[in-house]
């Protein structure tokens, strides 16, 4: 017998109400595979389940709200004579599957959504000992270097610095991996890839950081796509529950804002976030002459339980000296 539970989908949710199912009893599921919808807090989230199988029961019925860890329904495994005789007898027998009930309104969702990220941000600061480091970066090569790749594209083909930013913060993450993971249980679990949850603010009001999967391992175009289809969908309330769950570092930008800096406050269970402020132009030495640059503020909030500044300062580095060579990004490095 499998049990499907509600995940936790963020250190901020406690509880879920159930909005619809996409399954009935008999119906065959595969991992990953979408089967029903939750009201977090936050958003309506598609919730996907993590076994192959054959559903055998709904327990929870669409309108409930239910505690994380309840149990929504069970399955049996493929393969199993019992789980072909459920799908036998589903096919014979109608199922009655509740309708969606509706997502609650604007301010009732914006309410709920402030309340949720005050008790995550408090959590944050009362269990974990931040440190806050910071860095302005020349960007003259990798502006020069976007300028130059875009020459000529359609806009929908363009990329944007905020993508050379995530690939650049992902590889330095793979050289100073003690920034790159969970803190769970007293004990730091590296992250096997780099899941970037990347800050987005909705248009009602409130921000969610769902994540884009294995960054350190994808194209400049991929990610371009990857993060336009994000934003699209987390401001269309259609996320998925592993974009919410599984992120192993935060990057917040707020370079559209014209802010020169963000000191952020750690996701728990997260260990690092990094931020992003506009890029500016400002007074630079280049080769002992001062002249305008533009140039990038990216700052460092990591968690002291795990590393310590002298590894946030290596971060930093590695992350100053790839954005000096954005065509070894676009490349690919090892």
């Amino acid at each position: 017998m499998i049990e499907f539970k509600l995940p936790s989908l963020g250190a901020d949710m406690t509880k879920g109400k159930l909005l619809a199912w996409h399954v009935q009893p008999g119906d065959r599921v595969k991992r990953g595979q979408v089967v029903a919808v939750v009201d977090t807090s936050k958003a309506a989230i598609d919730v996907e389940i993590w076994n192959d199988g054959v559903v055998q029961e709904l327990l929870v019925p669409v309108g409930d709200t239910v505690p994380v860890g309840t149990v929504l329904a069970t399955l049996r495994a493929l393969g199993n004579a019992s789980a072909d005789a459920t799908a036998k007898m589903a096919e014979k027998a109608p199922t009655k599957v509740a309708t969606p009930v509706a997502v609650p309104a604007a301010p009732e969702r914006q309410q709920d959504m402030r309340q949720a990220i005050a008790a995550a941000m408090s959590r944050s600061k009362r269990e974990i000992p931040h440190y806050y480091l910071a860095e302005t970066f020349p960007m003259q090569v990798a502006m020069d270097w976007l300028q130059q790749r875009n020459v000529g594209l359609p806009i929908t083909k363009r990329l944007l610095p905020a993508v050379l930013l995530l690939k650049a913060v992902a590889v330095a993450l793979q050289r100073t991996p003690a920034l790159n993971g969970l803190y769970v249980d007293g004990q730091f679990h590296p992250g096997a890839a780099v899941h970037t949850g990347v800050a987005i603010s909705l248009r009602s009001g409130g921000l969610v950081a769902p994540a884009i999967h294995d960054v350190q391992s994808k194209s400049l175009e991929q990610l371009m796509h990857d993060l336009s289809d994000l934003v699209r969908r987390a401001r269309a309330g259609s996320l998925r529950s592993s974009e919410i769950s599984d992120p192993t570092i935060t990057v917040t930008n707020l370079g559209d804002q014209a802010i020169e800096a963000v000191f952020g406050v750690i996701y728990p269970p997260q260990v690092a976030l990094v931020g992003f402020g506009g890029i500016v132009t400002r007074p630079w030495v280049v080769g002992g002459t001062v002249c305008a640059q533009p140039v990038l503020c990216a700052t460092l909030a990591a968690d002291h339980r795990v590393s310590d500044g002298h590894q946030g300062a290596l971060f930093l580095a590695e992350l100053r000296d790839l954005l000096q060579q954005p065509q070894t990004l676009a490349e690919g490095l090892p």
